[in-house]
C-alpha cells in the first residue's frame, strides 16, 4: 500500500501533516483497530490520538477503590491477544491497563499513540476527498478532566491553562474509537445548595485520592456498578470513613459473581500455569464463557417463554438477596421490573457490605445540600408512595456529610461527545442523528454523507449480556473490509447509502420495542426520556458477528478510482471467461464422449491459456496506471 504519513507544503503557512488513517481514542477500541491494521493489512501508517494522559480509555481514567472487570477476563480480552496469566477471573483495573500496554508493545503500536491531544473537530473536504482534523494539544493531565471541568478551568485561569497549541492535519480515513463511558454526569441541577457545601464533591470516574476520608461522613449518590465496587471499601482501611450514606433511586438486579473452581486463591495459584501450558484450554474456557453469556440473551425477549425464564432468574436472585443483606433492606432491594431491563450488577462485595453498621442505604431522595450536611426526603424514590403498606421511611431527614461522591453514571446518549464531525454539505453528524430521531448508525459503524468515517462501539452495539470487546472486534473487522479498499488505492470513498442507514435504524428501533429493555417497567441509561434507545443491539452477539463477517455491499456507495475500475473489470472478465470455459468444456466433453480424466485435462489446458492471457492484460493495465 502506497499511502504514507508525510508533510505537505513544507515550510509554507498552510503546511500540514497527512495521515492515511487517523484514530480517535486510545482505549480498547482504538488499540484493537491499530493492532488489526498492522496484523490484517500489514499497514502501520496511522496515528492514534487521545486527550487523556495514558493508554486504556475508561480503564485509564476510572481509578476508584475496587475498580475491576465484572466480565470474566478471558472473555474481556482480545481474541488475537489472549492472556493466560490473569491473576483473577475478574482482574482489577490496573491489571487491565497493564494488559493493554502489553498488547500495544506486542504489536508495536505504542509509538503510534499520541496522548494529551484532543481531537476537537473533523471536517470533510469534498474537493480533496480528505478529512481536515483540528487537534488541540493539551497541558499534561488536563485531558483527564471531564469536558465540564476543563471549561471551568478555562473560565478561571484562561485557555492557556488547558491548551498549549492547535494543529490542523488531514486524513484519508478517520476512525472514531470514542467510548460510551466518557463524560461523567454532572451535579443534578434540581438539587439546590451545591455552592454552599464546604466539603469536596467529585465523581467516582474522576476519583480524588487527595481527599482524606478518615473519620469523615460520606454521601454517595448512586447504586450502579461502580458504586457497588467502591462503597464496601470506604469504611475499611486505608479509607476508614466514619459513615457512608448511599442514595438509591431504584434497586438493581444483583447477580452473585461467578466464583472460579478452587476459589480466587486457587485461580491465582494454578490458572496461569494450566492456561499457558495445556494446549487449547484457554480457547475452550473462552468459548464456554461466551456460550454461557449468549444463553442469557433468552432473558431479554418479549415472548411468554422469555417472561417465564426471567421469573425463574428473578426468584433465584431474590432468594440470594434475602439471604445476604439485612432484613431492613429487603423491601427496597426487591425490584419491581423485569431482570435485564437495567444493567445487572455482578457482585461479590456490595450485598455482603450492607451488613456493615457504618453503611446506610436509603431510597429517600436528595433534596438539598447544606454546609456540612444534606437533606433527604420528604418522600421516597422507591417503592412508590402509592404503596401504602410500605415500611420504608418518608420523613425528611438531615444527614451529616463531609464528602459527596457522585456515582450517577455517564452521559451515554451523547455519542462522540465532545467531538464535532462535519460531513458532506456541512452536515453535523450529531445534528443529523438527532434530526432522524436519535443517535444511530448503520451497523453501529457508519452514517451516510460521512465518507471514509467509521465508528467503533457506535450506537446500538451493546448486547447487554456479552463482552463489549467481542462487539468491538466485530466492528473493527467490519470496518477494515472498507478501509482496505481505500488504502490500496482501489477506492476513493465509501459511505453507506441513506436508505440503508434509515432502514437499518428503523429495524433496530422496532425490534427493541418488544424487549425487556423498553417494556420491562424500568427507567435506565439505555434510552432517552422520549424512548429512543441508542445503546442496545436487540439480537445475539452471534447475529452481530454474522452481519460483520458478510457485509451487504449493495448498501454502500463505493466510488472506485481509475485503478480500481480497471482491476474490477479484469476480475469480471476472468469470471465471465471461466464460466464460458466451463460451459464450453462441458458441452465439448459431452459431444465427444470424453471421460472425466480427459475433461479435466481439457479444462486445465484452457485455464492455463486464460491465465497467460490474463497476465499480459494485467501488465498492460499496470503500465497504464
Amino acid at each position: 500500500m502506497r499511502e504514507a504519513i508525510h508533510r505537505v507544503n513544507g515550510y509554507e503557512k498552510n503546511a500540514y501533516t497527512y495521515y492515511p488513517v487517523l484514530i480517535v481514542g486510545a482505549g480498547e477500541s482504538g488499540i484493537a483497530m491499530g493492532c488489526r491494521l498492522k496484523e490484517e493489512l500489514g499497514f502501520d501508517q496511522f496515528r492514534i490520538f487521545d486527550r487523556q494522559a495514558g493508554i486504556g480509555g475508561t480503564w485509564w481514567i476510572n481509578r476508584y477503590p475496587g475498580v475491576a472487570c465484572d466480565i470474566p477476563a478471558a472473555l474481556y480480552s482480545f481474541s488475537f491477544a489472549q492472556n493466560p496469566r490473569w491473576t483473577s477471573l475478574f482482574p482489577p483495573g490496573p491489571e487491565i491497563v497493564q494488559y493493554y500496554h502489553g498488547v500495544c508493545e506486542k504489536y508495536g503500536i505504542t509509538d503510534k499513540i499520541q496522548l494529551n491531544t484532543d481531537v476537537e473537530q473533523c471536517r470533510w473536504l469534498d474537493d480533496e476527498q480528505v478529512w481536515e482534523v483540528t487537534l488541540r494539544h493539551m497541558v499534561h493531565g488536563m485531558g483527564d478532566l471531564s469536558a465540564k471541568d476543563r471549561q471551568k478551568v478555562i473560565k478561571i485561569r484562561g485557555e492557556a491553562a488547558v491548551y498549549s497549541d492547535t494543529e490542523v492535519v488531514r486524513a484519508k480515513v478517520v476512525v472514531s474509537a470514542v467510548g460510551g463511558l466518557v463524560e461523567p454526569r454532572g451535579w443534578p441541577e434540581d438539587i439546590p445548595g451545591y455552592d454552599t457545601f464546604k466539603g469536596p464533591i467529585f465523581h467516582s470516574a474522576r476519583w480524588d485520592y487527595d481527599v482524606d476520608l478518615t473519620d469523615k461522613d460520606v454521601v454517595v449518590v448512586g447504586t450502579g456498578c461502580s458504586a457497588a465496587q467502591f462503597v464496601p471499601k470506604l469504611t475499611k482501611a486505608p479509607f476508614n470513613a466514619k459513615s457512608v450514606t448511599q442514595l438509591m433511586r431504584s434497586p438493581p438486579w444483583v447477580v452473585p459473581r461467578m466464583a472460579p473452581s478452587g476459589g480466587n486463591s486457587g485461580w491465582e495459584k494454578w490458572s496461569p500455569t494450566l492456561l499457558t501450558y495445556i494446549p487449547g484450554l484457554l480457547r475452550i474456557l473462552r468459548t464456554l464463557l461466551f456460550l454461557g453469556a449468549e444463553y442469557d440473551f433468552r432473558l431479554f425477549g418479549g415472548s411468554k417463554w422469555a417472561e417465564k425464564e426471567r421469573k425463574k432468574v428473578q426468584d433465584k436472585l431474590i432468594r440470594h438477596m434475602k439471604k445476604t443483606v439485612p432484613e431492613k433492606y429487603h423491601e427496597i432491594l426487591t425490584p419491581d421490573y423485569g431482570v435485564g431491563c437495567k444493567r445487572r450488577i455482578f457482585d461479590a462485595t456490595w450485598f455482603p457490605g450492607l451488613n456493615d453498621q457504618n453503611i446506610y442505604l436509603t431510597t429517600q431522595p436528595l433534596t438539598r445540600v447544606h454546609e456540612n450536611s444534606v437533606t433527604i426526603g420528604p418522600g421516597r424514590a422507591y417503592p412508590p408512595l402509592s404503596k401504602i403498606d410500605s415500611k420504608v421511611p418518608t420523613e425528611e431527614k438531615e444527614v451529616p456529610a463531609d464528602v459527596i461522591i457522585l456515582a450517577n453514571g455517564f452521559d451515554t446518549t451523547k455519542w462522540l461527545h465532545p467531538l464535532k464531525v462535519v460531513g458532506k454539505d456541512g452536515k453535523d453528524l450529531v445534528r443529523t442523528m438527532e434530526d432522524r430521531g436519535g443517535a444511530q448508525a448503520y451497523q453501529g459503524t457508519a452514517m451516510d454523507g460521512f465518507p471514509n468515517f467509521f465508528i467503533i462501539f457506535g450506537p446500538n452495539t451493546v448486547t447487554g449480556h456479552n463482552s463489549v470487546v467481542l462487539a468491538t472486534e466485530n466492528m473493527v473487522n467490519y470496518s477494515l473490509k472498507f478501509i482496505k479498499m481505500v488504502l490500496s488505492g482501489d477506492v476513493n470513498t465509501v459511505d453507506v447509502k441513506h436508505e440503508a442507514e434509515v432502514g437499518y435504524t428503523n429495524e433496530i428501533q422496532q425490534k427493541l420495542k418488544g424487549t425487556v429493555w423498553m417494556s420491562g417497567g424500568c427507567q435506565s441509561w439505555y434510552f432517552t426520556k422520549d424512548g429512543w434507545n441508542s445503546t442496545l443491539y436487540p439480537y445475539t452477539q452471534f447475529d452481530f458477528t454474522r452481519r460483520c463477517m458478510f457485509p451487504k455491499w449493495k448498501d454502500w456507495n463505493i466510488e472506485y478510482s481509475h485503478k480500481g475500475l480497471v482491476k474490477r473489470r479484469i476480475r469480471r472478465s476472468f469470471r465471465f471467461i471461466a464460466l464460458a470455459l466451463l460451459i464450453t468444456g462441458a458441452y465439448c466433453a459431452r459431444q465427444k464422449g470424453l471421460g472425466l480424466k480427459d475433461a479435466k485435462e481439457l479444462v486445465r489446458t484452457a485455464l492455463q491459456a486464460v491465465l497467460e492471457q490474463g497476465k499480459q492484460v494485467i501488465e498492460t493495465a499496470k503500465s497504464s496506471l
